[in-house]
């Protein structure tokens, strides 16, 4: 890629002050475990709002996005804007209960309702989940990008920026984490925006130069594959676009996918399974909302970060579908020239998109917005589990560690995951796409989280037997259906998906389902729970999360409502 003097000193720059920022956080002491995993608990809405969109804004997303919208196109616009749904349930049903038990953890939440052997296994599955999505692929995905962009190896530039985030964490905490996602959010939705303003005009020209004479709309949808502008699908649409895709890689020498089944009711089933364990309870998500200041605070930022993510599909999947119109050709010869080598062409489209659309500057800057999802992702992984090590597994074992003992022992945790975690970023390439990657690992962890979490806080009769055997037998389960579906080959067969008929969001669904009737079933059969936790952990009804007096606009519950507005015209539109 043609990369000037200009844009490099403008990424060094970038890379420096973020660390710099990161690093300054340390002159305000943080010798409390408070004081370093929740930022002393002071956090307002509008930081925790770009610090969950930040954390889950990263390199996956980026480049994710981009190549699922070169391959099927705004259907996946689905997890962003369904994301809005969970944000909600985050907001009001979940996040006053984490504000007024003042915990550091969310397994900490789960052995309160229930007891310590499903915060034992929770904070196994959540260390499971940061490890292996928000890290992990992370660093994939940063290969991709980085080795195309500045043309240097792989394991180069993933250990600089590797070592450059745990520098600003381990120094600063998640205040560093924090302030330092402000920054990188603005830098990366700038870069994304600008990216698909220079699509647009492109594609603009391009229509011109071919002597079309209809609408710019009516003309780009004559140029996209049919149903590729579609977030809604049937069997029958899903599987035609499905087919297309494989006949032109076939036509160019690459191996056929078995598509994601995304129809509508996939989407709507499986997706707030997935939500319920990211949004509401995976810690490296959630910690930016147990630090928040007040309870105003803790319900209003998820709103904010449901608003954010409405804007995702048109910065992120929008410009791998002109990428497609404009570029096709050149991404299939770029994955087929790339080093490692890249069985996915769409993993290419962002990487072909810089090159060609961005100028000298500009591209500088979306390379530092790529570098700052990669390290916002991380570093709020690296919080995440070192919070759950240090308190969640460390502390119980020797209570009386003091806090410097337990920061020094996440610190340690930290740097030992981000080596297994490159250990695993090598088998990205097994999947369609980097972003169906890490939602295929949710789809095996969540269910039984989803089920304990949500049955724990509206379900008065749920018991801690039924916990722990739900989070054992889910785990178990989800496990199992993973290793069935992984390619371990590129020949090989995905046996739930492509045998047994059963996409990757439907089998989030089922496995839903059976961990409910365990859950029912065990609660029936266990003595019941001591009614003073039920008084403080459950609501008194599902309602109960709605009630009381409007205050005004700024009522968390007027915002949900514009919210759930905005979805629903979206999803109109766009269906």
């Amino acid at each position: 890629m043609n990369i000037g003097t200009i844009d490099l000193i403008i990424v060094i720059v970038f890379l420096i002050g973020t660390t710099l920022i990161g690093v300054f956080q340390m002159r305000n002491k943080r010798d409390t475990s408070d004081g370093f995993f929740l930022a002393d608990r002071n956090l307002r809405w509008p930081l925790i709002g770009l610090s969950l969109f930040a954390a889950n804004i990263s390199t996956i997303h980026i480049v994710g996005l981009a190549s699922s919208g070169f391959n099927e196109g705004m259907v996946w616009g689905c997890f962003e804007w369904l994301a809005g749904v969970t944000l909600i349930f985050l907001a009001l049903i979940f996040a006053p209960y984490y504000f007024k038990s003042r915990i550091q953890t969310l397994p900490e939440f789960l052995e309160r309702r229930y007891d310590a052997r499903s915060r034992t296994v929770f904070a196994f599955i959540a260390i499971l989940g940061a490890l292996f999505v928000h890290i992990g692929l992370s660093l994939y995905t940063g290969a991709l990008i980085f080795q195309k962009f500045l043309g240097i190896d792989v394991w180069t530039s993933i250990t600089v920026l590797s070592l450059l985030t745990l520098a600003y964490y381990l120094a600063g905490g998640l205040k560093a984490v924090v302030y330092t996602q402000a920054l990188q959010t603005g830098v990366l939705i700038f870069g994304s925006v600008a990216l698909t303003v220079a699509g647009l005009m492109k594609l603009g020209v391009f229509m011109d130069e071919s002597g079309m004479t209809g609408s710019f709309i009516g003309n780009f949808m004559q140029l996209v594959r049919p149903g590729q502008m579609d977030v809604l699908h049937t069997n029958g649409s899903i599987a035609s676009l499905t087919t297309e895709i494989n006949r032109e890689f076939s036509a160019n020498n690459f191996d056929s996918v078995s598509g994601s089944g995304l129809t509508w009711y996939a989407a709507f089933l499986g997706y707030p399974i997935l939500g319920l364990w990211y949004w509401c309870s995976d810690q490296t998500i959630v910690q930016q909302v147990l630090a928040a200041k007040t309870k105003d605070d803790a319900q209003r930022g998820p709103v904010f970060a449901g608003f954010l993510k409405l804007i995702t599909p048109f910065i992120m999947i929008l410009p791998g579908i002109i990428g497609y119109i404009l570029f096709k050709q050149e991404i299939f010869d770029a994955a087929r020239s790339a080093v490692p080598a890249v069985t996915k062409p769409g993993d290419m489209a962002l990487s072909v998109l810089i090159d060609q659309l961005l100028p000298v500057g500009l591209k500088g800057i979306f390379a530092a917005g790529l570098m700052a999802a990669l390290m916002s992702t991380i570093a709020a992984a690296l919080n995440s589990i070192s919070t759950l090590v240090s308190v969640d597994i460390y502390k119980r074992i020797k209570p009386e560690t003091s806090d410097k003992s337990l920061i020094n022992i996440g610190r340690i945790a930290a740097i030992c995951i981000m080596v297994i975690a490159a250990l695993w970023s090598t088998q990205g390439n097994k999947f369609s796409s980097v972003f169906e990657a890490i939602n295929k690992v949710a789809a095996a962890l969540s269910p039984p989280v989803a089920t304990v979490l949500l049955f724990g806080v509206l379900y008065k009769k749920g018991t801690k037997d039924a916990s722990f055997i739900t989070l054992i037998c889910g785990l178990i389960m989800g496990i199992t259906v993973f290793i069935l579906d992984f390619k371990f080959t590129s020949s090989g067969t995905s046996i739930v998906t492509e045998s047994w008929g059963i996409p990757f969001m439907m089998q989030a669904w089922w496995l839903f389902c059976i961990c409910v009737a365990i859950y029912l079933t065990v609660s029936k059969f266990t003595p019941k729970p001591d009614p003073l936790v039920i008084e403080k952990y459950t609501w008194e009804s599902p309602l109960a999360t709605v009630k009381g007096k409007i205050t005004g606009i700024r009522d968390v519950r007027v915002l949900i409502i514009l919210l759930a507005i905005a979805l629903i015209a979206l999803f109109t539109v766009f269906s």
